[in-house]
């Protein structure tokens, strides 16, 4: 009997998995999964190229995996090392007759690609390519991928009109693997040079990875507390589970497809109901969808400092800034409060990220492209598409028609926590401090200061001098 390995990657589910039910139906199949020692080595900006949090979901995604399989009558092999060393060896040695996995679009992935083909060439095994990551089907495109909008607006008119988005494919009942298969071994946090992360209190969700627990999230969000009909309006919020699905982490490790979001939400629409909500959770996935799209069309440019535009960039800022700025010590709260939340649980919301990476880029005049890594570092739902292109619109070099775009930081926290719950929850030092003040402790008179007992050690002064009046720009 013929037999496939099926290489999984980031798509670590057995629903909706093209490359495992068309195994599962003709063949044997040996379920793999390699740790790539690369993604947890420290990067040129000598912190860890994946950070604890993210390794931990990781592991757990893993570990469900193979559970996942395992209740089908399959086992997953596990491996560290290499994948396109340690998979040509066991084409070797289990006689495997061809490799099926998910077509990946940023560089590091097909280099790996690449040196899999090239190694396996040499037994005449071929490696057959799925398209699983997207809403939208790459073959289903109204456009050659070259052709693609360079506008999100435009991209989103287009297939809304002519692309029908497919259903998910139901899980294998059954997965036949050969009566001998090598044991493998799943790695540890401590094999990665990680300790076990401590769950903070104050985290919006705990995350654990696995396909079982991003359909229990989509189930708690969409169904038991009905909270997908307030999305749009709630999506901006900063505290709690439940101001947005918070699927990403789980999307963003292929423990959920986005077609299996959006047919939920379409269920949603015919049992509860349609609204602005529902069509915004939507357009959530179609940006993820163009950001890995513009990422296939452009290859290596979104890495870049000059994006997609290969503009000429300057940075004139403090390069010793960006210290202060990724461990959250800037002398701006809402800058602060975010950062410390990713450091602290792995997550940041949509709103703090955009003016993070505005501060970072228009306010200390720094290189974005180390804030990218820092956010691949640590964030748990890093995917490479979307937080390069994402870095790429706010620094004004990427899919981005207003020019300049700038985040009045001020502004933006006096909106969005206007109370200051959100920063004195993560940065308790200034929990005396009244509304009004909390965004500008630098506002505050030497008497005041001493009266909250705010010195600079508690609280630093900010690293550069607030431009003009807090309202003064959006």
């Amino acid at each position: 009997m013929r037999k496939i390995l099926v290489w999984f990657r980031n798509d670590l589910r057995v629903r909706d998995h093209e490359p495992l039910c068309k195994a599962a139906g003709k063949a044997e199949v040996i379920p793999y999964y390699c740790f790539d020692v690369r993604q947890f080595a420290d990067i040129r900006y000598a912190f860890p190229k994946t950070g604890a949090f993210r390794t931990k979901f990781l592991l757990e995604s893993v570990h469900n995996l193979g559970e996942e399989i395992a209740q089908r009558g399959g086992k997953l092999l596990v491996e560290t090392g290499k994948p396109e060393e340690r998979i040509p060896q066991l084409v070797a040695t289990l006689g495997i007759n061809a490799v099926y996995a998910h077509k990946e679009v940023t560089d590091e992935e097909i280099q790996v690609e690449e040196a899999l083909e090239h190694a396996l060439w040499r037994y005449k095994v071929p490696v057959e390519y799925f398209w699983g990551t997207t809403l939208y089907h790459l073959e289903d495109l109204p456009f050659p991928v070259k052709n693609l909008p360079e506008v999100f607006s435009d991209f989103r008119k287009e297939v809304e009109r002519y692309v029908h988005v497919r259903e998910p494919m139901p899980a294998p009942t059954r997965i036949n693997v050969p009566p001998v298969m090598p044991p493998g071994r799943m790695p540890t946090l401590e094999q990665f040079g990680f300790a076990e992360p401590v769950h903070d209190e104050r985290a919006v969700l705990a995350f654990r990875g696995g396909e079982p627990e991003a359909l229990r999230r989509m189930q708690a969000y969409f169904w038991d507390n009905d909270q997908l009909q307030h999305y749009k309006h709630t999506r901006n919020g900063l505290i709690g589970a439940d101001y947005s699905s918070k699927l990403a982490p789980w999307l963003s490790t292929g423990c959920i497809s986005p077609r299996t979001i959006f047919w939920d939400v379409k269920r949603y629409e015919r049992e509860r109901l349609r609204n602005e909500s529902t069509i915004h959770l939507i357009t959530e996935l179609m940006w993820r969808d163009f950001f890995r799209f513009i990422a296939k069309k452009h290859a290596n440019k979104i890495f870049k400092a000059g994006g997609i535009k290969e503009a000429a960039v300057r940075f004139n800022g403090n390069p010793a800034h960006f210290e202060r700025w990724r461990s959250g010590t800037t002398g701006y709260p809402f800058i602060d409060a975010n950062m410390t939340e990713m450091m602290r649980t792995g997550y940041m919301s949509s709103r703090g990220r955009q003016n993070v990476a505005s501060f970072l880029v228009r306010d200390l005049a720094l290189n974005w492209v180390p804030g990218a890594a820092w956010f691949e570092s640590q964030l748990l739902d890093y995917d490479p598409a979307s937080n390069w292109g994402n870095w790429n619109y706010v620094a004004g070099v990427g899919n981005d028609p207003r020019e300049g775009r700038h985040f009045n930081v001020v502004k933006q926290a006096r909106e969005y926590d206007p109370e200051g719950e959100y920063v004195k929850r993560w940065l308790p030092q200034l929990r005396d401090l009244p509304p009004a003040l909390v965004h500008t402790p630098w506002l505050l008179t030497a008497s005041q200061r001493q009266q909250y007992g705010l010195t600079e050690e508690c609280y630093p002064f900010p690293i550069i001098e607030p431009r003009g009046t807090p309202l003064a720009r959006s």
